[in-house]
């Protein structure tokens, strides 16, 4: 085995359950993850969502030991996601970690889960300074480190690009996650419908364009709204990401979150970059959704700087922003 510093980290934010365990040269010895089955029509339930996970975080917790081949007393300490994310899915996650941290007498640290994504990505794609695309269900956010902190030059105003690409696709009767069957139909067209665009600044607004194009439902084929609003989406996402490339000059762009894996999105951003001498990195595939391994990550960072939490404030923040969070290992 190799190092002697074991992470274990808990991702409950949302529909997913992971845990994994990490060492001291990020070495992930185990990934494990369980997702909840969402029915066709429906969104993530909370509550569903969380006895999802606690029927699941034994198992998964359980066999991640076994394949990191390691006992809990030989871990380094506990990591879970904090926040944001929902509620009654957080607190399964926190409860969890705290059993785990009394029980085998471990630290726990706290994490936010959009800084697990960013740190996650960074370490996978050997980035350096880089503008940050963090594109998911829960954060649409254009971000460079700044000062001690991840700071925010650009975000939604209203929904995130995930949330409207799943309320769409649940709104035409498509399986959830919603992203892998819209950016599927829309590269069977080519026949783009004009969509409301809205771009302020370097932020972005979506509920406007997901009305409009529900509203369109009956009166054009699914393959040609699922094309029209990626491209209305992603473009505006660009044109944002740009001028937030152009005011801080940066070198590399890290394209993060769930939505990362889309091609076409991939594809403009890559468009838009080449205009300016600038790399766009994506992280593989596996570990752009939710995963233990950014939260391990993260925990791995704050254990170098001894940054572990009391068990009794080892809570949840349902809304926490990423640019709240101090970021010592950057300083």
């Amino acid at each position: 085995m190799s190092g002697k510093t074991l992470i274990l980290g808990i991702e409950s934010t949302a529909h997913t359950f992971g845990v994994a365990i990490i060492d001291e040269n990020f070495t992930v010895l185990a990934d494990e993850r369980s997702t909840l089955d969402v029915p066709l029509g429906s969104g993530i339930h909370p509550q569903k969502a969380a006895e999802h996970h606690a029927q699941n975080a034994c198992r998964l917790i359980t066999s991640a030991l076994k394949k990191a081949n390691i006992s809990p007393d030989k871990l380094s300490g506990i990591a879970y996601s904090a926040g944001p994310g929902l509620g009654p899915a957080l607190r399964v996650g926190a409860t969890t970690a705290r059993a785990l941290s009394l029980l085998f007498k471990k630290p726990i640290y706290a994490i936010h889960h959009a800084i697990g994504h960013i740190e996650l990505a960074i370490k996978l794609t050997k980035s350096t300074d880089p503008l940050v695309v963090l594109v998911s269900g829960g954060h649409t956010a254009i971000t460079a480190f700044s000062d001690g902190k991840w700071r925010i030059y650009g975000e939604t105003l209203d929904i995130t690009l995930g949330n409207l690409i799943d309320q769409f696709a649940r709104e035409l009767g498509l399986p959830f996650p919603g992203g892998p069957h819209v950016e599927s139909l829309a590269k069977k067209s080519q026949n783009y419908i004009p969509l409301p665009y809205t771009v302020k600044g370097n932020n972005v607004m979506y509920s406007g364009l997901l009305t409009h194009v529900i509203s369109l439902a009956s009166k054009h084929k699914l393959e040609d709204l699922c094309y029209s609003l990626q491209e209305t989406a992603f473009s505006m996402l660009v044109e944002a990401v740009e001028r937030a490339l152009v005011q801080l000059d940066k070198k590399e762009i890290v394209l993060t979150g769930g939505v990362a894996s889309n091609s076409r999105l991939q594809e403009m951003l890559s468009q838009m970059a080449e205009i300016h001498g600038v790399k766009v990195l994506v992280s593989p595939k596996k570990y752009n959704p939710d995963n233990g391994v950014q939260i391990a990550i993260v925990g791995l960072y704050l254990h170098k700087h001894n940054l572990s939490v009391p068990v009794e404030k080892a809570i949840v923040k349902q809304r926490w922003r990423l640019d709240e969070v101090d970021i010592p290992w950057r300083m």
